[in-house]
């Protein structure tokens, strides 16, 4: 039996490009949220985490390729994120997540991965 990868079943690149854009139109509105976010416009940032997601969840390795290894911590280290901006972001994907129409097993592995990549960058108290 062949499990095909959550990429697969959620319908791919396009997915993620619309979870990704959801989630940002959120992070966009949300000042204590966007001063994390160096840069003028958060494309650059939309096109990195939309890579990153649609690799991690079984999808084609461009974001290795364009970025080399994912090292989420270590990029995450230089800027502050304590328990208020991990339930923001967090706060932000779920949202994202909902608007969505997968599967509620896909959506529960999706949020699942989310509380603990959040929860994982969280570098203050």
């Amino acid at each position: 039996m062949t499990r095909t990868s959550l990429y697969e079943r959620v319908g791919g690149m396009p997915f993620f490009e619309r979870l990704v854009a959801r989630f940002y139109e959120g992070v966009a509105g949300d000042p204590p949220l966007r001063a994390l976010y160096p840069e003028d416009e958060l494309g650059p940032a939309q096109h990195r985490l939309t890579l990153f997601l649609a690799q991690y969840w079984g999808g084609p390795r461009t974001y290795q390729e364009e970025r080399g290894h994912p090292r989420l911590r270590m990029r995450h280290v230089p800027f502050a994120i304590d328990a208020e901006q991990r339930e923001r972001w967090l706060a932000h994907m779920r949202a994202a997540v909902a608007e969505t129409d997968v599967p509620p097993a896909d959506a529960e592995e999706l949020e699942r991965y989310f509380a603990f990549a959040a929860e994982s960058m969280r570098n203050r108290p």
